[in-house]
């Protein structure tokens, strides 16, 4: 077992789903977000049915240490009484991966290089 996480979390806009990913990118909470959509729910809400027809998920990658940083900042941000947010033990991984995913999500910036360039997404 690894200490990272995949946090899930479900926006009413693409334009939410990008201020939150960037947000939690920029304060180091997650290293990567992946925003993908629309995707269209179903669920119950106040004892009533509901369809959200297109909702945009995005998904973070973290570490434990920064999780309730990262959920703190998406409530803040987020338009819904009560946002999905879940979080998933991420099992095993690629090593090298990981020390990025480790590296991006440390309150200072990388010092040893782990700081890839886009030309290397690790994502």
């Amino acid at each position: 077992m690894t200490d990272a996480l995949i946090v899930v979390t479900t926006t009413p806009s693409r334009d939410l789903a990008e201020r939150i990913a960037y947000l939690l990118v920029e304060r180091r909470q997650a290293a990567c977000v992946q925003i993908t959509g629309p995707a269209e729910s179903t669920y119950r809400w106040l004892d009533a049915m509901e369809i959200a027809r297109e909702e945009w998920i995005c998904t973070a990658k973290t570490v434990v240490a920064r999780y309730e940083a990262l959920e703190q900042s998406i409530r803040e941000a987020h338009t819904y009484e009560n946002p999905e947010i879940i979080a998933l033990p991420i099992y095993c991984g690629s090593a090298k991966y990981l020390d990025w995913l480790r590296a991006n999500t440390t309150e200072a910036a990388p010092t040893d290089g782990q700081a890839e360039s886009s030309a290397a997404n690790p994502n």
